[in-house]
C-alpha cells in the first residue's frame, strides 16, 4: 500500500542539500540518516525530488551544547539544526506497524483529536511516549 501525500499536508519541505546545509554534513550523511530510517523523505514534484518535511528537524543553540545533540557538537559545530530526537524510534514503530516513508510521514503530518493536533507536533513538544502509543495501537 502506498500513501499519497497530500500537497497541503505537510507545511514546508527542505531538499537533501537543504538538510545537508541545515545539518553541517554533505549530502551522503542525509541520504545515510535516510536509509538508517533516522529521517524519512519521499519524491515529490516534477523531476521528482528527494524532499524531508522541515518539521523533521529543530533548532541548535550553538551557544548552549546543552541543546545540541549528542555528537553533533564535534562532528557539525557549525549546525543551525539537528534531527528531532524522538523521530528515529517513532519512524521504527510505524516501520513495524508496515508503514512506508510515505505512509509514516502522511501518519505524522495527519491531525489525531486525541492528541490534540498532528503527532509530528507532539512530537516537538516532548510527547513522544503518547505518540509512539499510538503509533503501536496501528498493529
Amino acid at each position: 500500500m502506498t500513501a499519497q501525500i497530500p500537497d497541503d499536508l505537510v507545511d514546508s519541505w527542505l531538499t537533501v542539500p537543504d538538510v545537508a546545509e541545515e545539518l553541517g554534513v554533505d549530502a551522503g550523511k542525509v541520504r545515510r540518516l535516510l536509509k538508517e530510517r533516522r529521517l524519512a523523505g519521499v519524491r515529490r514534484g516534477d523531476p521528482p525530488v528527494l524532499s524531508i518535511p522541515a518539521a523533521f528537524l529543530v533548532p541548535v543553540d550553538a551557544r548552549n551544547p546543552a541543546t545540541a545533540p549528542e555528537g553533533y557538537a564535534e562532528e557539525a559545530p557549525e549546525a543551525r539544526s539537528a534531527v528531532l530526537a524522538s523521530l528515529q524510534g517513532t519512524l521504527s514503530v510505524l516501520g513495524d506497524v508496515g508503514m512506508s516513508d510515505a505512509e509514516a510521514i502522511a501518519w505524522l503530518f495527519t491531525p489525531d483529536e486525541s492528541l490534540p493536533g498532528r503527532p509530528v507536533d507532539a512530537l516537538r513538544a516532548g510527547h513522544k511516549t503518547e505518540v509512539r502509543r499510538r503509533a503501536q495501537a496501528l498493529l
